[in-house]
């Protein structure tokens, strides 16, 4: 295959990249101000050590092992061959997954490490506060491994939840940027650990509020502003579809920013900064699989839902039992349900965007119910896949090195028993201190 540069694509997928991996960062900012003070740093090196060793891991092998099915080295549709580009070496440029598009390989594998490693981070929000860091890396390393890849696999690598998978008889499943790689898969994997690790000392008796909301905002606005690069970049060139799947991604956060807030409003009477940020952030993740394959109405519309389906699944973790500290499961998992689900009512391939061969419209727009039917088939595989592997991951874990810190280091703060640094000195002893009493 001949493969011609773009430099204009390859220079707009380098920003998109590097948009996207400000998002980690911005995640960092967003979880550590949700946490009380006393770990604050802890969330934060969460969110970075994801990165480092996620990225580490991708350019090893896990852009082989979720891209090189065109090599005909494709493992039962779960999988590629993990040593065809083993170091991202033995590929040419033809061989990119954005050559259709001018852009180089390396350029094509680096912006997908930055999904990987995004993915692994929104993991942490669900075990804020009493996961081991230790066990944490290893579960990162494990879970991008024998969860992310597969799943990335199968829904953009040509495996069983793509075109050419099990709903081929329906239609082409919609997923344009993560809605089921990312968002459900991340939220499912939350929900797990939650569960593994059970509920913090005091959940559901004493009030564990954020310490510090203008990092909440903070976080919220550089996710929002790099999540230009994640949708719109899922195009893989600077054209109208791109520019589609821009005014998507902003007007579905913006009505579901102001949709949580109506429901915080009318259900507690106060519209509140922390309301504010998780809408947004509720509005991302459900347009995510949507974003190019419907038309502003249809954003407009999974916006609203998302706004309000999110800020009541937030509450459920209280009436059914389970820690998830900092509400992945009820952003992550209930969003990004919502965004794949509703695509099947509201796809139209009249959205002056992007719309793939053998997909239907949705209900609403005249293509009866098998996009619909997909959408939720390809959903529940994905909640399936993630729970059990990454139930498997932690529980193993769990029966070995342990998962969860002691009491004693929960009480007092994870940041200055295992990091040995304060995020704030009126907190307690200052890294320097603890130093030199050692």
């Amino acid at each position: 295959m001949d493969f011609t540069l773009d430099s204009g694509n390859t220079a707009f997928m380098i920003l998109a990249a590097s948009l996207v991996l400000l998002m980690t960062p911005g995640l960092a900012f967003f979880y550590g101000g949700m946490v009380r003070g006393k770990s604050v740093l802890n969330m934060m090196m969460m969110s970075f050590g994801a990165l480092g060793l996620g990225g580490v891991l991708w350019v090893l092998y896990g852009y082989s092992a979720t891209f090189s099915a065109g090599h005909g080295d494709d493992v039962a549709g779960f999988f590629s061959n993990p040593f065809t580009y083993f170091g991202l070496q033995g590929a040419t440029d033809a061989d990119s997954l954005m050559s259709a598009s001018g852009v180089p390989f390396l350029v094509a594998a680096g912006f997908q490490l930055t999904f990987a490693v995004i993915t692994i981070a929104l993991i942490s929000g669900a075990v804020a506060d009493r996961m081991k860091f230790n066990a944490w890396m290893v579960f990162s390393g494990l879970w991008m491994t024998i969860v992310y890849v597969p799943m990335a696999h199968m829904v953009w690598g040509g495996g069983n939840l793509g075109a050419d998978g099990i709903t081929k008889s329906i239609s082409t499943p919609i997923d344009f940027a993560g809605g089921t790689v990312v968002h459900i898969n991340a939220g499912t994997a939350g929900l797990v650990l939650a569960l593994l690790l059970g509920t913090r000392k005091g959940f559901g008796k004493e009030p564990m509020r954020p310490h510090n909301l203008p990092l909440v905002m903070l976080g919220a606005a550089l996710l929002w502003f790099g999540w230009f690069g994640f949708n719109a970049g899922s195009e893989f060139a600077a054209d109208g579809t791109a520019g589609r799947a821009w005014l998507n991604t902003t007007v579905a956060t913006c009505v579901a920013m102001l949709a949580w807030l109506a429901t915080e409003k009318l259900r507690d009477g106060h519209a509140t900064s922390l309301g504010a940020a998780s809408g947004v952030v509720a509005g991302l993740v459900a347009i995510t699989p949507a974003a190019a394959a419907v038309d502003s109405y249809g954003a407009i519309a999974i916006g609203a839902v998302a706004g309000i389906l999110c800020a009541l699944a937030v509450g459920l973790k209280y009436k059914l039992g389970y820690d998830d500290s900092l509400d992945v499961v009820g952003v992550h998992l209930v969003g990004g349900l919502a965004g794949t689900i509703l695509i099947g009512f509201f796809a139209t391939d009249k959205n002056g965007g992007w719309y793939p061969d053998g997909a239907k419209n949705g209900l609403f727009y005249g293509g009866g119910i098998d996009q619909l039917l997909t959408q939720i088939i390809v959903a529940a595989c994905a909640v399936l896949f993630s729970f059990t592997a990454t139930f498997v991951i932690g529980w193993i874990l769990k029966k070995t090195i342990g998962i969860r810190v002691t009491e004693e280091v929960e009480v007092g703060g994870i940041d200055l028993a295992v990091h040995a640094e304060s995020g704030y000195e009126t907190l307690g002893v200052g890294s320097r201190v603890v130093t030199e009493v050692k």
